[in-house]
């Protein structure tokens, strides 16, 4: 049943609803006006399954993205994630740390606004180290929780200390919410940007209005970023914000950064339904709005950032 279906109906019970934004006219290098993002895809045991789950479940993902942070994944690791992710045309993105949920300092124990925060000068040099090691092993797209370490970052990838083709992408630990964070974000280097996962639609539409780059957007929130569900509201999210990562978490379960082999069976649990997720979501997108479907499948577009072997 589409929107139209749906509003006929409740005009004829005497309501009136119109579905309808301002739409985008910005579109993915190959035309898309959305991507699939499966975040949390803690290391290759993860990756390894969550490109099976999308295989069985015919659901494109052309992006994942990684929480624990780069100085959690071995050598190894990193290089099969990147490995998996060139073979596949999937962008891997990795965290980068230290980060002020995890130092010594107290703030991040009173308020979760701390989290993504690079405490020190000493923590700015280590973000440099992470970012310099994932890149040497192929990696080309980081994830950013700190402005100030965005902005170190964009120097040294214009410096030519890290690729040219990296792509910086804002974490959901440094939420925007208004036009003019966005715009701040993209001048200092954002190439792709994650928003508040409570925004409205129109607050969408207003931030696509003021950037470029990407909106990553959560679809379904994790617990500690606001618990949301809103499936039904992706098609007309996609309509306003394109081009847009749908972000798929998973509401009621369990916190597991940093992963390692002592909670990789729940990770890959977690990677495996967020898939299925996607796949629910990618359903209702189908019924509600069919046109949103006939986009470019299986394609190698040249702004996707796909780890290099």
């Amino acid at each position: 049943m589409t929107f139209e279906d749906l509003r006929r109906l409740l005009a004829s019970a005497g309501y009136d609803w119109d579905p309808g934004a301002e739409e985008s006219s910005e579109r993915f290098s190959d035309g898309a006006l959305y991507r699939i993002e499966i975040p949390s895809t803690e290391g290759p045991a993860v990756l390894r399954a969550v490109v099976d789950e999308a295989q069985k479940r015919d659901v494109l993902v052309q992006r994942v993205s990684q929480g624990s942070g780069v100085m959690m994944l071995t050598d190894t690791e990193i290089t099969e994630m990147a490995r998996i992710g060139a073979e596949h045309a999937i962008e891997v993105s990795l965290f980068l740390g230290p980060r002020g949920a995890w130092a010594t300092g107290g703030q991040a124990l009173v308020t979760a606004a701390h989290g993504g925060s690079a405490r020190g000068n000493a923590d700015l040099a280590a973000c440099l180290a992470e970012a310099k090691r994932a890149c040497d092993l192929g990696i080309r797209s980081l994830l950013v929780a700190d402005i100030g370490v965005l902005a170190v970052l964009n120097k040294a990838r214009a410096a030519g200390d890290l690729p040219a083709t990296l792509v910086l992408k804002t974490s959901v630990l440094l939420p925007v919410a208004n036009a003019a964070t966005a715009r701040t974000l993209e001048e200092l280097g954002a190439g792709t940007i994650n928003v508040a996962t409570d925004l409205s639609v129109g607050q969408l539409r207003e931030i696509r209005n003021a950037v470029t780059p990407p909106l990553d957007v959560y679809v379904e929130v994790p617990d500690d970023q606001g618990g949301f569900v809103r499936f039904y509201e992706v098609p007309q999210m996609v309509r306003a914000a394109a081009p847009m990562y749908v972000k798929l978490g998973v509401r009621s379960s369990p916190g597991i950064y940093p992963t390692g082999m002592h909670v990789e069976d729940t990770a890959v649990r977690l990677g495996r339904e967020r898939v299925r997720r996607a796949e629910l979501c990618l359903r209702l997108m189908e019924e509600l709005d069919p046109e949103l479907m006939e986009q470019p499948k299986d394609s190698r577009p040249k702004d996707l950032a796909i780890p290099e072997v």
